[in-house]
């Protein structure tokens, strides 16, 4: 699967940094569930978790896509670059505040810490709360048998 690029449909959004994806040609779709690189976008029920999900939904959702798969991750989804309109939507949604620059999983990516560090200092989306809290943090703060 090593940098595959697939021409898609993107027909659900899950949120701020996954959705699905309907790729290849009529008769022989293949159905992806993507995971966007080197991003991490608020769980649904943290803050801005939902405005996340909308603002990959406003550039992506029943568009055509570019989807540069790299590999599987632990869950089996398609870990990938998406281009929606033109636009990468990782880089997107870090330069909007919508998603946090994931460091574990950010080499090759490291221009996105300079728009998630002018997106901070804009205030934009999520940043306009001092006090957020990355979803990896958030996540392991979560109790066993809350939803995640």
């Amino acid at each position: 699967m090593l940098a595959t690029i697939l021409a898609c449909l993107v027909i659900g959004i899950m949120d701020g940094d996954t959705l699905t994806a309907r790729c290849g040609e009529p008769g022989s779709y293949q159905l992806l569930r993507v995971r966007l690189v080197a991003i991490d976008a608020p769980e649904m029920l943290q803050p801005f978790g939902m405005k996340s999900r909308d603002s990959l939904a406003d550039l992506c959702y029943q568009q055509p896509a570019k989807v540069k798969a790299l590999r599987l991750d632990r869950y089996k989804r398609t870990v990938a670059e998406v281009e929606c309109q033109g636009i990468d939507a990782g880089t997107q949604q870090v330069r909007t505040g919508m998603a946090w620059v994931y460091p574990q999983y950010a080499t090759g990516y490291e221009e996105l810490f300079t728009l998630e560090d002018i997106a901070q200092q804009a205030g934009a989306g999520l940043w306009v709360d001092n006090a957020a809290v990355e979803p990896w943090k958030w996540r392991a703060g979560v109790r066993i048998g809350s939803p995640k």
